[in-house]
């Protein structure tokens, strides 16, 4: 356990007195991600509430399992508002087929995670490969919810196996693309055929898409190329070697280019531009979408000023904190909102990968990671729900 000394701190009131807090908090808010190949949101959240309720079964616990535009992304909305889950068959990131969903609430809008067509989630370690995966089935599911009428989307982008700039996703909406030659390129654009890309066509682009609304929920602000862009910080994640980098970042910006010469607008520099594999730019240009925060988008819906209202203490959390924490995931969202409440927030991770000054600026009371508690990185992904039960535990002990 890493414990902080600094609480957090900001404006807001309540209506009790600040920072005023019992040492069993009676009414706790848990506001989690997932942990990411271990346990969904939900799962992190009832072993935390099993293990409050253990030690001190009176506390009143609400649980909020949370997405900031990856996995779990539809599940939050599902949850959140009346509606209904849309299967579609579409092609996943090697082409093969898949069953991805998207949710629509009463028919007003519709609402996407991108993962269910191209994501990490649905590849092996051994068949990642940025330069053979695409987002052509997320332009299936667009075109699918196009047809059935919706106009309004949130679409969640995290977790992308894609390094294509979202351009498979364009060809499945009716974009099409000519190499050197003339030729139409007709298999699904991915991150080495947008280096073959010379010009591309916008006469079959599904008509809709000129009277619909696009909104991306992002978790990062990296800009499209260089150092801190959609190659150099994420393919390597993706199954990139470092001789691929290089290669990758050639293609993703003589694509761009096209894109811009095309559209008449910068991209390359937008903060999200570079989130998913490029599919930020891609969004802007081909969509006209807007990048938001995806985690404040979700806190909006689900309305979670409410259940702050009367609680004593927040327990938020995600797999990995590490600097992506600081730029608008989960967890920094949830301490936004607290602190406008004077609540403190305690964080729950599986592995810390913050030095200590990064640690303070996310404004935590504390944090507990699970790899410093079972002191084995293996162990602790094996065992996260009952280390999580010990931890919840332990919060309700300590605080």
């Amino acid at each position: 356990m890493t414990v902080l000394l600094a609480c957090p701190t900001g404006g807001g009131s309540r209506r009790r007195p600040p920072g005023e807090m019992s040492r069993t908090p009676k009414n706790i808010l848990i506001a989690v991600d997932s942990f990411k190949g271990s346990l969904t949101a939900q799962q992190v959240c009832t072993a935390l509430k099993e293990g409050i309720g253990q030690t001190h079964p009176g506390a009143q616990v609400q649980t909020l399992p949370l997405s900031d535009g990856g996995e779990g992304f539809l599940n939050v909305f599902q949850q959140a508002l009346p509606g209904e889950r849309i299967p579609v068959s579409v092609a996943g990131p090697l082409g093969q087929t898949v069953t991805a969903h998207y949710f629509t609430s009463r028919e007003e809008f519709a609402v996407i995670e991108m993962a269910q067509a191209a994501g990490l989630i649905l590849l092996s370690e051994a068949e990642r490969n940025p330069f053979r995966t695409t987002t052509f089935g997320l332009g299936q599911l667009i075109r699918h919810a196009l047809e059935r009428g919706l106009r309004d989307f949130i679409i969640g982008i995290g977790g992308s196996a894609t390094v294509d700039c979202g351009a498979g996703m364009a060809q499945a909406l009716g974009y099409r693309f000519f190499d050197d030659t003339g030729a139409e390129i007709r298999d699904h654009l991915n991150g080495k055929l947008i280096g073959q890309c010379e010009i591309f066509t916008v006469d079959n682009v599904h008509p809709a898409l000129a009277d619909s609304r696009f909104r991306i929920a992002c978790d990062v602000t990296n800009p499209l190329l260089g150092p801190r862009g959609a190659v150099y910080t994420y393919a390597g994640q993706k199954g990139a070697a470092d001789s691929d980098l290089p290669i990758l970042e050639k293609n993703i910006r003589r694509f761009s280019a096209l894109l811009e010469a095309k559209f008449g607008r910068e991209i390359t520099r937008i903060p999200g531009a570079g989130a998913a594999g490029g599919l930020g730019a891609g969004a802007v240009a081909f969509l006209n979408a807007i990048l938001v925060s995806g985690i404040e988008l979700i806190l909006d819906t689900v309305k979670v000023e409410q259940l702050l209202a009367n609680c004593d203490l927040v327990i938020t959390g995600e797999g990995k904190i590490d600097r992506q924490s600081l730029q608008g995931k989960v967890i920094s969202g949830v301490v936004r909102r607290a602190r406008r409440y004077k609540i403190p927030v305690i964080a729950v991770t599986g592995k810390l990968a913050l030095d200590s000054e990064d640690v303070r600026k996310l404004g935590l009371k504390d944090i507990f990671s699970l790899t410093e508690i079972s002191q084995d990185e293996r162990r602790a992904l094996q065992n996260a729900y009952d280390l999580l039960v010990e931890v919840g535990g332990r919060i309700a002990s300590v605080h």
